[in-house]
């Protein structure tokens, strides 16, 4: 890669705020930078890169990486990378970037490190790089890499002509392809074929004979979750697991992302699913002390601060970042869900559990769908790393001579149970210490298994053992090992069975089903939330805030607009039951109602603000369809991804097609319209609190791509659709015509105006966004349960943020603003400022009790600063 000086001063040094992009070969680098002038003007301070790395053609998102040898070309290779990092430059943005360091795709032909793998087996120079088991108890497998890529079943694939052979020019030899997949053959089998001819290969025999001979097993794909050798992402065959503690696979990982920090063309790392490496707490410094020894050796760094590293990790309730990892924080799943938890009313919360149950014949407790979810997860998705491990334990068990008081389906209940109840993702446990101490949540699972109805109390001792080291009998790289493969499956576990399963099966309130949210808990009070803000401060203040992310099950507009619901639960029950009435003449036989119910949902957080035309509403309605669909598919209950089950998804598809279509269904349609048009407002009024928040609170906020304005998008892929660029740099408007702009709210400039306001303001007090204090703000009066209120302070400098927690009960129907005399009595009590304060919005007080029927006509919220002496 070619070496450049840093690009261009730029205008600020500090990392304030992010703006995300995602990449491909329909946004190209190119695409980026001609933004650049867009996003400073919002007030971002760096542009958050999706993956660069070359990935498989076509790709949407990037995270699928083939080599770590160059930028992907068609992104625009390093030459569009490094003219569009100018271009940000020239602006005054800085670039933070998404690295993928737990997996890289494999399958297909275009991985030269996984073909390398296939053709050489346990000899290849990157045999190491990848988790793979070589000395399988599967005879079949027993110093071969399972390739479960296949079409259909190996001797039906076989005789039906899918598997042939071909030249490998790449490689100089020859190569088994099966449709995309090409597998290299053995470097002993190359004269062979070489002197035979491919044409002998037509008969059947002889090429079996060949594919059994090779370093790889071919088998069909169904078979990988049953049998397969090697760690991949969750249960994604094609992204296979890398093993990061290797220091040749760390380097050749990281090699382009700490030449770009060199050269001052990023600032920082968004480091992707941290809980699936072996060692995140040793990943995470190693990160931290090569990027810091790159910054002491590059003085001429445009940005001077410290490299800027954030993980995602998923924070279970309860949990923190563990200390000592060197890094700035989460990726904000956390804040996203403690935000959307404050928005919500806590005395519906039986009733929307006991209509769900009513509805879907599911129980009303999130707890029992996740305790299903996950036995269920662990013992079909799971098996090969499942029985991996008990393979593990029991060579431990037979060290420590207790193999005859455990025998393997004890072992393999032990396992099962104990990671069915564990609430986090993993521990951060290594082996590496003769005592360690697995934590409270560890604790809490063990108790759980140990009151299973066949718990088998002496395995379940002996994982204790090995996961504290309190036997000096046991192997010391065994019990790494043994230890490395319990937390590598438990987090994927966790995460197949939570967000990707339970989310989908229980739907008391979808707004509180999203990735990293306490999807248990519907509520938060305002004073935990200041509780968890000022500690924030303390410990994480330069830790992400996210709302929207490419990975949110919906926009956070749409979460905000159903936290509506848990307002007027009745009023909720009431419409939803009509809705099935209504919709009893296009509903065909078959469909449960439970998967009805989420649809009902799914329209209401999505419904647009403005009406459809005839195109835009059957757009509506194939997006509301996939959603659906893939909703279906996750929950596994009637259809799955491994076996779609056709026919209930078509049964699906005629009654989503039926219920959106107006010839057909217009009373329902006049219905739902009726009802999302009386709780738009008060969604709106909820995304523009937690848009306030997010740029106030402790943290560095991102904006999702196109996020500026009002965002009911659903899961990817609809998070991902094109943004209107040129509609968003149109629409900028200044500060002072927020209040102008609230009469037309729906069109969204108004949010665009308010974020970029206060990002603007971030800017120009940078050290009080960092490094100043949290403050609550005691709130007086009658209304007093409906605001949250704080103050951030560094020297004589001070913010203060006022902003509704439960719109509905603000506004009714009303508009985007209740009346003046609504508020009554209600106050807010303003920290002391000689100056006085300057509202970035509304109307300034006339002393520090700031009284709300004055301060908020046209917005509930209000945000000012204190004004300093001249």
């Amino acid at each position: 890669m070619a070496r450049a000086t840093a690009g261009p001063s730029r205008t600020h040094s500090h990392i304030l705020s992010t703006y995300r992009l995602q990449f491909h070969k329909g946004f190209p680098f190119s695409a980026g930078a001609r933004l650049a002038g867009y996003l400073a003007g919002l007030g971002i301070s760096h542009v958050y890169a999706s993956p660069i790395l070359e990935a498989r053609p076509g790709s949407q998102h990037g995270y699928d990486v083939v080599s770590y040898d160059r930028i992907n070309p068609e992104l625009g290779g390093e030459e569009g990378f490094r003219a569009m990092a100018r271009a940000f430059a020239d602006c005054g943005l800085g670039i933070i970037l998404d690295i993928v360091p737990n997996h890289m795709a494999v399958g297909g032909d275009g991985n030269a490190l996984w073909l390398d793998l296939l053709k050489h087996g346990p000899a290849s120079s990157h045999a190491d790089w990848f988790d793979v088991d070589f000395d399988s108890k599967d005879p079949l497998l027993t110093g071969k890499v399972h390739a479960p890529f296949l079409g259909a079943p190996y001797r039906e694939a076989l005789s039906a002509g899918k598997i042939e052979l071909v030249e490998d020019a790449a490689r100089g030899g020859y190569a088994l392809r099966a449709g995309e997949h090409l597998f290299p053959v053995r470097p002993e089998d190359d004269e062979e074929v070489r002197r035979r001819g491919i044409a002998a290969y037509g008969d059947l025999a002889l090429l079996d004979g060949l594919a059994r001979r090779q370093n790889y097993r071919l088998d069909w794909w169904r078979s990988a979750s049953d049998r397969l050798n090697w760690r991949r992402f969750f249960e994604v065959t094609e992204l296979a697991g890398i093993r990061m503690e290797n220091p040749a696979a760390f380097d050749a990982a990281h090699r382009i992302a700490f030449e770009l920090y060199a050269d001052g063309l990023i600032d920082g790392l968004r480091v992707d699913h941290v809980d699936g490496l072996a060692d995140p707490a040793a990943y995470c410094r190693q990160l931290r002390d090569r990027l810091s020894d790159l910054a002491s050796r590059s003085p001429e760094r445009a940005y001077r601060g410290p490299a800027w590293i954030i993980v995602e990790k998923i924070l279970a309730p309860g949990e923190e970042l563990p200390i000592g990892w060197g890094v700035d924080g989460t990726t904000g799943y956390d804040f996203m869900d403690q935000v959307s938890a404050l928005q919500h009313d806590g005395a519906s919360e039986r009733e929307l559990a006991a209509h769900w149950s009513l509805v879907s014949a599911r129980s009303p407790d999130f707890a029992d769908e996740e305790h299903a979810a996950r036995r269920e997860v662990l013992e079909k998705g799971f098996e090969g790393q499942r029985e991996y491990l008990v393979d593990r334990l029991l060579l431990l068990a037979e060290q420590a001579e207790r193999i005859e008081d455990i025998p393997r389906g004890a072992m393999r209940r032990a396992v099962i149970a104990l990671i069915g109840n564990l609430r986090t993702y993993r521990t951060y446990v290594t082996g590496r210490s003769a005592a360690e101490e697995p934590g409270p949540f560890f604790d809490d699972a063990l108790k759980a298994a140990r009151l299973e109805p066949l718990a088998d109390l002496l395995a379940l001792d002996f994982i204790q053992s090995v996961m504290r080291g309190t036997d000096a009998a046991l192997d010391r790289d065994g019990r790494a090992d043994a230890i490395r493969r319990f937390n590598q499956l438990s987090s994927p576990l966790a995460a197949r069975a939570v967000e990707d399963t339970t989310f989908y099966r229980y739907g008391r309130l979808l707004s509180r089903n999203d990735v990293g949210f306490d999807a248990g808990s519907l509520t938060m009070t305002a004073q935990r939330f200041h509780d968890l803000m000022s500690g924030r401060a303390t410990a994480q203040p330069r830790s992400m805030l996210a709302l929207a992310t490419h990975d949110h099950k919906r926009g956070p507009d749409a979460r905000a607009r159903l936290a509506v619901l848990s307002e007027i639960p009745t009023e909720w029950r009431a419409i939803s039951d009509l809705w099935f009435d209504l919709n009893g003449s296009v509903r065909p036989a078959g469909l449960h109602a439970g998967d009805e119910y989420f649809f009902y949902q799914m329209l209401v957080g999505a419904w647009p603000l403005e009406d459809l035309s005839a195109d835009g509403q059957g757009e509506f309605a194939d997006r509301m369809l996939a959603w659906w669909i893939k909703s279906l598919r996750e929950a596994k209950l009637r259809t799955n991804w491994t076996a779609p089950n056709e026919s209930y998804e078509r049964l699906a598809e005629a009654f989503a097609r039926s219920l959106l279509d107006r010839s057909i269904s217009a009373p329902f349609l006049a219905s739902i319209g009726g009802f999302v048009d009386r709780i738009a407002a008060a969604g709106a009024v909820n995304g523009l609190a937690q848009l306030v928040l997010q740029c106030t609170a402790p943290g560095i906020p991102d904006t999702y791509q196109g996020a500026e304005f009002w965002d009911f998008s659903g899961v990817d892929p609809d998070n991902r659709r094109p943004v209107d660029f040129e509609a968003r740099k149109a629409a900028r408007s200044s500060a002072d015509e927020i209040p102008v702009l609230a009469a037309s709210w729906r069109d969204g400039r108004l949010k665009q105006a308010i974020l970029s306001a206060l990002l603007r303001t971030r800017q120009e007090l940078p050290e009080l966004f960092l490094s100043g204090s949290y403050i609550p703000l005691e709130i007086t009066g009658h209304r007093r349960d409906c605001l949250i209120a704080l103050a951030r302070r560094h020297g004589d400098r001070a913010l203060v943020c006022v902003v509704p927690i439960r719109a509905h009960a603000v506004l009714g129907h009303g508009s985007l603003a209740p009346a003046a005399e609504w508020w009554g009595d209600t106050a807010v009590c303003l920290p002391p400022s000689k100056g006085g304060w300057a509202p970035l919005w509304g109307t300034a007080p006339a002393s520090d009790l700031l009284h709300l029927r004055m301060a908020m006509p046209e917005i509930p919220s209000w945000v000012a600063l204190s004004r300093p002496l001249r």
